[in-house]
């Protein structure tokens, strides 16, 4: 775990709550992004608690910074005093698979188990009302490109990940096995160069396979 703030005191805090947890080990700290970026290189942690505003380089770009490429990435925690729409889009563009706020410590270990396992903590009505919100908004060309490569079965499995379904609602809803659908999900991550659902269901709306106010009916 690295932990990344401009505010030496959070730091120190999210250290104390987190060194009495047998499960996370944090192997250091950084205090802006370029710094988190150089850490990231020297350190290679699991998962990185990343601050949004901070000098120099902010936390969004730092997290985007972190995720391009292959290879071995983090998973990032984007860490927030700010509860607006605008940074949670930002943080799901990015990357990120999770978002918290700085007031809610009580919540940090469990999203840290989550994330560590390869989870994403967002909650899905309030991750769509964000995303129809924002995505109408967003050149959508690169994404349409994207999408283009997925067969009509695949297309069909992105429109229940962008609706927020299970696998075992997706293969309920198009008369698939359970595995047959976590097997199209895979696929359809693997194609598209995403890290998890929620970078999908971001990508759905960009790309118009799912309009705002589609699953509202």
């Amino acid at each position: 775990m690295l932990l990344v703030d401009d505010e030496r005191l959070v730091r120190r805090g999210f250290r104390m709550i987190l060194g009495s947890e047998p499960d996370i080990d944090v192997v250091g700290e950084a205090g802006d992004g370029h710094e988190a970026l150089h850490a990231n290189r020297t350190l290679a942690p699991d998962v990185i608690l990343m601050d949004i505003r901070m000098p120099r380089l902010d936390g969004l770009e730092a997290t985007r910074r972190l995720l391009v490429g292959d290879g071995d990435r983090p998973r990032v925690i984007v860490l927030t005093t700010f509860d607006l729409d605008e940074y949670v889009y930002a943080a799901l563009r990015a990357g990120a698979s999770g978002l918290l706020l700085k007031d809610a410590p009580e919540e940090l270990i469990t999203t840290i188990g989550v994330v560590a396992d390869g989870g994403s903590i967002y909650a899905p009505a309030a991750t769509r009302r964000v995303i129809e919100a924002f995505a109408r908004v967003v050149a959508a060309d690169d994404a349409s490109q994207s999408v283009a490569q997925l067969t009509a079965r695949e297309l069909d499995v992105l429109r229940g990940i962008a609706a927020g379904r299970s696998n075992r609602e997706i293969a309920r809803t198009l008369g698939l096995s359970e595995h047959t659908a976590k097997t199209h999900v895979a696929h359809i991550l693997g194609k598209l160069g995403l890290r998890d659902r929620v970078q999908a269901a971001v990508l759905a709306y960009e790309a118009g396979v799912v309009r705002p106010g589609d699953l509202s009916r």
